[in-house]
């Protein structure tokens, strides 16, 4: 499998604290206090509800620029509830805030953020593939 440009890299630190490399970029996640973490950073479920959000968001804002409106204002934001078995997010509510979308453009404005390209993968998902590092599996046997 070829990689892309930000090949995502994480590392652990100590405890539930993970260091995680998105290209030139870098991010700490953690667990909350209440699960057993110190509560420095998101949780993955976190990161992964704002990588849907923040998707919608771009898709939105540049809808609106791409149509002269104003992006001022503009808020997205996700709730979810968990499932189970196996343990999961199990529903995800994204409210959209955009003040500046002109009356008699709502219905292409939701067309063209419901097709972000995270809701694109949840929609039609991704083959995911785990590998173990050979050094790694010596060590475990």
């Amino acid at each position: 499998m070829s990689k892309s440009p930000s090949t995502v890299v994480v590392r652990h630190l100590e405890r539930d604290r993970l260091q995680i490399g998105v290209g030139a970029f870098e991010l700490i996640a953690d667990q909350p206090v209440q699960d057993g973490g110190d509560g420095t950073g998101p949780s993955p479920v976190d990161l992964f509800l704002a990588g849907l959000a923040s998707c919608v968001a771009f898709y939105a804002e540049r809808f609106l620029r791409r149509h002269g409106m104003t992006a001022e204002g503009l808020t997205v934001s996700c709730d979810f509830e968990w499932a189970e078995n196996p343990h999961r997010v199990g529903e995800i509510e994204l409210v959209v805030d955009a003040p500046g979308l002109e009356p008699g453009r709502h219905d292409a404005f939701m067309r063209v953020i419901e097709h972000c390209t995270v809701h694109n993968t949840l929609q039609h998902p991704a083959n995911v593939h785990f590998s173990l590092e050979p050094k790694a599996a010596k060590i475990a046997s």
